[in-house]
């Protein structure tokens, strides 16, 4: 039998070589020549091109990093501001600090308003004070004139201290009640402000300047509004009466009473005031003076009230005599002339206004107060039972002397 030898000898090809091993173990490797001078030189030469590569990789991310957020900076400075703009409330927060004077105009909207806080440092916009407002339904009583407020206040403290009284800076306040004279206003005015009566008489001479319509034909007897004002320390004769017509105006306007009827509705306006004992009755009076201007009373339609004539005496009370009732001088005779007097025969308030817009219906002719204290007003189709409760009057006042 042939051994291993042997027959490696008969085969072809490589045979396994004997190591340590074993017979079939892996040829030991072969060790590499040493490197040449000139390879070694080559191999530093690209080791160091590498590094180079690296190092202008390096400073290029650098300076695109640098780019970046030079870019991001100056993006955020740019749009931070827009952004803290587009994003800020409208409104500051709290009651504000410090002390500002500031003057709402007659007639003034809210919009006009929170302008004129804006302007003065009060509110932060006047959209803060015009949603303010509108969320508080007082609002629509801030009277004109001159108020102490603060400096950066919200929207709705300075609507509340608009509506404080103590935050106004008045010369005086006045309150004129309804059916007032115009000589009595003045009066009123003055003994509140301490000006001389005859700076409002020389003011009421200057119609164009106080306010008055043509259709009041220089007279302001009538424009004069009933209510409670606040005036301005420095406010002048003519900037105060100027300030009661405006306000006139302002009620007819928000009653849409058309320009070409407010005297003649101003008139009967002032005859109802003057007449009435009561709000209550205003109505039924205001259609009273309807039925007589139609000649209801078949006299030519004649009015025929005393309030009237005594207007025209230039004297008070609604009590006449039979020779001043006689007297067809006097413009404002009802009993002598038809129709309405050449104007109103004192200033009405709201409630009269109203009165002559919306007549009560009914069929009365008459009326008359029969008690001065509690303003009880009877009415009546009958001549006979009209002169029954002028009796009553009358009586009423024989028993009240000091009335």
């Amino acid at each position: 039998m042939a051994d291993r030898d042997d027959l490696a000898a008969m085969l072809p090809g490589d045979h396994p070589v004997e190591g340590p091993g074993g017979p079939y173990a892996a040829p030991a490797p072969v060790a590499e020549p040493p490197l040449s001078r000139r390879d070694q030189r080559h191999d530093r030469d690209r080791a160091r091109r590498r590094k180079q590569r690296r190092g202008r990789r390096t400073v290029v991310m650098l300076v695109a990093v640098v780019v970046v957020a030079g870019a991001l900076f100056g993006a955020i400075t740019v749009l931070k501001p827009i952004y803290d703009k587009l994003t800020a409330s409208d409104d500051y927060a709290g009651s504000g600090s410090g002390s500002v004077t500031v003057t709402v105009a007659e007639g003034a909207s809210a919009t006009r308003i929170g302008e004129t806080l804006h302007d003065a440092g009060v509110v932060k916009t006047s959209k803060a004070f015009v949603e303010a407002a509108a969320d508080e339904p007082a609002s629509q009583k801030i009277q004109p004139g001159e108020y102490t407020l603060r400096k950066q206040m919200s929207g709705a403290a300075a609507v509340s201290l608009l509506l404080d009284p103590s935050s106004r800076a008045a010369r005086g306040r006045v309150t004129l009640r309804e059916g007032l004279r115009q000589t009595q206003v003045v009066a009123a005015l003055a003994k509140a402000t301490g000006l001389p009566s005859s700076d409002y008489t020389k003011a009421l001479k200057d119609p164009e300047a106080i306010g008055l319509p043509a259709a009041a034909k220089g007279k302001a007897e009538g424009w004069l509004f009933p209510d409670t004002y606040e005036l301005a320390p420095d406010a002048t004769a003519t900037e105060q009466l100027k300030m009661l017509v405006a306000r006139t105006t302002k009620v007819l306007d928000d009653l849409d009473v058309p320009e070409d009827e407010r005297q003649t509705l101003l008139t009967k306006a002032s005859i109802v005031q003057a007449e009435g004992g009561s709000e209550r009755d205003f109505g039924k009076i205001a259609t009273v003076i309807e039925r007589r201007l139609a000649n209801d009373l078949q006299n030519g339609g004649k009015l025929q009230f005393d309030s009237t004539v005594s207007y025209g005496t230039g004297r008070g009370g609604v009590f006449t005599t039979a020779a001043e009732r006689a007297d067809t001088k006097n413009l404002y005779n009802t009993y002598a002339r038809a129709g309405l007097p050449v104007g109103p025969i004192g200033n009405p308030g709201e409630a009269a206004i109203k009165a002559v817009l919306d007549p009560t219906p009914g069929p009365w002719t008459y009326f008359t107060v029969v008690n001065l204290d509690t303003g009880e007003t009877k009415f009546t189709t009958s001549y006979q039972q009209h002169l029954g409760y002028v009796q009553q009057l009358r009586d009423w006042i024989k028993a009240h002397p000091s009335k």
